[in-house]
């Protein structure tokens, strides 16, 4: 979709009001309701509906009423929502011409109030030309649903962050200026890509340099994947500069072999083929293999220079790497108290035998008092015994004495005690049963009313067990 940016004057601030409320509504809905927008947008004096409609005579939103009355957010849409922000920043104001057009982006120029010139380049993935951005690009992570205009602004905020930090550590790369949604701002380069070139006067030089760059970025622990005579700038003093980061890796990365052969092999290719450069191949004498000494290999390069990957979180630098790192770091640590801890080393296996022995000896000892204490525990049992038969002698001697009115009292006493224990019997297997069969006993489905009939009996059961 072409920018036109002539409508940006014919629009108000209830025009960006309700673009923004269809922003913030598309969070969570493919289709915002147009009930939501109003709610969102809550215009002073209504005409949020007149406004929808202006918006899409310039088709800046997109209606759909095949579910239901919803809209949503257009790429154009999309473009003046980040250029307003911008311009209110102060970042630029105005917009030319389009300088590049690729298969996730378009490229403008924009200029400041003192004249400069800038590069602003717009992300739009879900072109026609390039969908497959959930098996190309990690900008989805581990989400399963997703949004074009959310990925471009994933894209953009990644390239920003990429090109920020490769410029403060020296690598030739655009000034990064600012970056809003899926917009970034950057110095615009002086100079043509490398496709167009026809000639140059040190085609060494420069091959060497670009070689030199994709070897100086894999020390820095990232490889470019797209590193190509499209993505390199050259101007006329033959100065080369690198372009289009969102898709860099890190070192860690399970193919990141295959990226950086491949990186490898464009350059190889394309400097062979346009500028007729030769790499001859020398055989080793040591082993007798032949190796080609000009293509850089991954295998060889150390990447002592710094952990770039580690700082932006490149795609493939995971939590182990930076425990691998750590462990790295503390080798130099480990080292210094080898000597110690060997020494530490030949002194352990008499302690633990020296350990063990007490310990079995100790177990011993406890084997041994084990049956002294179970005798004195056996006698003391026996003495108790012999004192509650001595007074059990005493008392039958004292009931002997007794009358014959006792007696009969204890008769009868005897016959009441055994029909209280027939009655406990049955109480307790009932007791049992209610247990076993999983439903309440009687005294406890009686026991809060009490009209003297068997509920009383039970209870007067209850309180004599609870005494004996």
């Amino acid at each position: 979709m072409k920018l036109d940016v002539d409508v940006l004057r014919y629009l108000s601030k209830d025009d960006f009001r309700v673009l923004t409320a269809v922003e913030m509504g598309m969070r969570n809905h493919e289709l915002v309701p147009s009930e939501l927008v109003v709610r969102i947008a809550s215009l002073k004096h209504g005409g949020t509906y007149k406004v929808l409609k202006n918006l899409l005579k310039y088709k800046l939103l997109h209606h759909d009423s095949s579910k239901y009355d919803g809209f949503r957010l257009t790429y154009l849409g999309y473009d003046f929502l980040a250029i307003k922000t911008l311009v209110n920043r102060g970042v630029f104001v105005a917009v030319g011409r389009q300088i590049g057009v690729g298969k996730e982006s378009d490229i403008f120029e924009v200029a400041k109030e003192d004249g400069t010139v800038l590069a602003m380049k717009l992300h739009r993935l879900g072109r026609t030309s390039f969908r497959a951005v959930k098996s190309k690009r990690d900008y989805l992570g581990h989400r399963n649903n997703y949004n074009w205009l959310y990925l471009s602004r994933l894209a953009a905020l990644k390239e920003f962050a990429f090109m920020k930090a490769l410029e403060e550590h020296g690598f030739p790369v655009p000034n990064a200026v600012d970056c809003n949604r899926h917009c970034v701002v950057m110095s615009l380069v002086q100079g043509y890509p490398l496709v167009q070139v026809k000639q140059l006067q040190n085609p060494d030089i420069v091959f060497e340099t670009i070689i030199g760059l994709v070897v100086h970025l894999a020390e820095h622990g990232l490889i470019h994947c797209d590193f190509n005579e499209f993505n390199i700038m050259i101007d006329d003093d033959e100065k080369v500069t690198m372009i289009d980061f969102p898709q860099m890796v890190s070192v860690s990365h399970r193919n990141a072999q295959m990226y950086f052969d491949r990186d490898v092999e464009c350059i190889f290719k394309f400097f062979s083929k346009r500028f007729n450069l030769s790499f001859q191949e020398h055989t080793d004498e040591i082993d007798g293999d032949t190796e080609e000494y000009d293509r850089p290999c991954f295998s060889s390069i150390e990447k002592c220079t710094g952990f770039l990957d580690k700082e932006l979180s490149a795609s493939g630098f995971t939590g182990k790497d930076q425990d691998e790192i750590e462990k790295f770091i503390e080798e130099g640590i480990e080292k210094d108290t080898g000597s110690e801890d060997e020494g530490m080393a030949d002194e352990g296996p008499n302690s633990d035998e020296f350990d063990e022995t007490n310990i079995k000896e100790f177990d011993s000892l406890q084997l041994l008092e084990q049956p002294e204490r179970v005798n004195c525990d056996e006698k003391g049992k026996a003495e108790e015994r012999q004192q509650f038969c001595e007074a059990g002698q005493s008392s039958g001697r004292e009931t002997q004495d007794t009358s014959d009115k006792e007696e009969e009292a204890n008769e009868t006493g005897n016959e009441d005690d055994a029909e209280l224990m027939h009655r406990l019997n049955k109480q307790r297997r009932r007791a049992v049963a209610a247990v076993h069969g999983r439903r309440k006993t009687l005294t406890s489905r009686n026991s809060y009313k009490d009209k003297g009939g068997k509920s009383s009996h039970n209870s007067k059961i209850q309180k004599q067990l609870s005494g004996w």
